[in-house]
C-alpha cells in the first residue's frame, strides 16, 4: 500500500473541508441572509417547484408551480403581507404530485416588480394586479380554486366577489379586512397607524432581531424555543430592504378608502367557500370565522386548535389536508398523499 499516497489524499480531503467549514462559518457570521435563501432554494428544488415569470405590459409577475393543466381545475395561493410565495412550501410539499398549484408573489412583494413609491397598494389595487396576471397567464380560461391567507386571504375574497365566473371554488385562511366583533391589540396599533400616517411601530415588521422575536411571539401558537439569533438576523436581512415597500403597502391596505373592502364585499361572494382560522390567532381575530360563515351562503368553517395566525407552521398537516379535501371536493378527485 502507498502510504504516501494515503497521506497526500487525506491532506486534501482536509484542506477541502477546511475552506467548506471557512466557507459556512464566513457566511453564517457575517452573510446569514445567504443562508436563508440556500435554504429556499433547497426546499424548492426538494418539493419540485419551477419557479417563472409572467409579463403585463411593463409588470413583471414571479410566481412557482408545479403540476401541468389538466381536467382538474388550477389552485392559484396568494400569501400574506412581508413574506412571499415561499411562504407556502410547507404546505405545497404535502399536496399529491397531480394537483396543478400556483404560488404567486403578491404585489410588492418577493420577486415581482417593485415600483419604488409610485404602486398603490390598497386591495382594489391588488386585485386588479392579480386579475393581470390571471390574464397574461390565460388562468381565465378555466374557473380555477383561489386560496389566500391574511392579506391574500383578504385579496382573494375581494377577487372571488368581482370576479365570480372564474372562481370555482375559495379558501379563505384567516383573511385580513374585516370589522370583528372585538378590536385585538394588533387591530388597535393598525387603526391607529390609519390615523397617524404610518407614526409609531407597525405590527409585524421588524426592524431588529427582538422584533423579529415579537413578530412570532404574535404569529405562533407553538413558538420554537432558543432559534439561532443568526437565523432571526439573517431573516431580518432578507426582509429590511423591502421595508419601505412593504410598510407602504400596510398603510394602503388600513387606509380609509381600502380598509374594509374585503367586508363590503364578502356577501357577494357566490363560489363554495372553505374558511379555515385558529383559534389562537393574535392578529386576525378568530371571530372573523362566523362573520364570514354567516354572510356566505355556500361554505364551511374550520377552527384549528393549537393554531396560531401562521397556520401553514402551526398546523401544516392539517391546513394541507383541508385545503386538499376541499379542492376533491368541489373540483374532482386527486390522490391523496400518504404524509398527509
Amino acid at each position: 500500500m502507498d502510504f504516501a499516497l494515503i497521506k497526500i489524499f487525506l491532506i486534501v480531503i482536509g484542506f477541502i473541508v477546511g475552506i467548506l467549514l471557512t466557507a459556512f462559518l464566513t457566511i453564517y457570521f457575517r452573510w446569514p441572509s445567504l443562508l436563508i435563501k440556500i435554504a429556499i432554494w433547497f426546499k424548492r428544488w426538494q418539493t419540485g417547484v419551477e419557479v417563472k415569470y409572467a409579463t403585463f405590459k411593463d409588470y413583471r409577475f414571479c410566481y412557482f408551480c408545479r403540476g401541468k393543466p389538466g381536467p382538474h381545475p388550477v389552485m392559484l395561493m396568494l400569501h400574506g403581507f412581508s413574506v412571499s410565495k415561499d411562504m407556502w412550501l410547507g404546505t405545497v410539499e404535502l399536496f399529491p404530485k397531480d394537483l396543478h398549484f400556483i404560488c404567486l408573489d403578491m404585489p410588492g412583494h418577493g420577486e415581482s416588480t417593485h415600483f419604488q413609491g409610485e404602486e398603490s397598494y390598497t386591495a382594489a389595487a391588488q386585485v386588479e394586479r392579480v386579475h393581470q396576471f390571471v390574464e397574461c397567464t390565460g388562468l381565465n380560461q378555466k374557473p380555477f380554486h383561489l386560496v389566500g391567507m391574511s392579506m391574500g386571504g383578504m385579496i382573494a375574497g375581494i377577487y372571488a366577489a368581482w370576479y365570480p365566473s372564474e372562481v370555482c371554488c375559495l379558501s379563505l385562511m384567516c383573511p385580513a379586512g374585516q370589522q370583528y366583533r372585538m378590536k385585538n391589540e394588533v387591530d388597535k396599533q393598525l387603526c391607529e397607524l390609519s390615523k397617524t400616517k404610518g407614526l409609531g411601530k407597525i405590527p409585524c415588521l421588524s426592524s431588529t432581531v427582538k422584533e423579529v422575536e415579537e413578530t412570532m411571539a404574535l404569529s405562533l401558537y407553538h413558538v420554537p424555543k432558543n432559534v439561532n439569533k443568526q437565523f432571526l438576523q439573517g431573516f431580518l436581512d432578507y426582509q429590511i430592504p423591502h421595508y419601505a415597500i412593504f410598510k407602504k403597502c400596510l398603510l394602503d391596505c388600513i387606509s380609509e378608502e381600502s380598509r374594509y373592502t374585503f367586508h363590503d364585499n364578502m356577501s357577494k361572494i357566490k363560489a363554495p367557500t372553505q374558511i379555515i382560522w385558529g383559534m389562537q390567532d393574535k392578529i386576525t381575530d378568530p371571530s372573523g370565522g362566523e362573520i364570514l360563515a354567516a354572510t356566505i351562503p355556500n361554505s364551511q368553517l374550520h377552527m384549528l386548535e393549537k393554531c396560531g395566525h401562521v397556520m401553514m407552521m402551526d398546523r401544516p398537516k392539517k391546513s394541507a389536508k383541508l385545503l386538499v379535501e376541499f379542492h376533491n371536493s368541489v373540483c374532482g378527485k386527486v390522490e391523496a398523499k400518504k404524509s398527509i
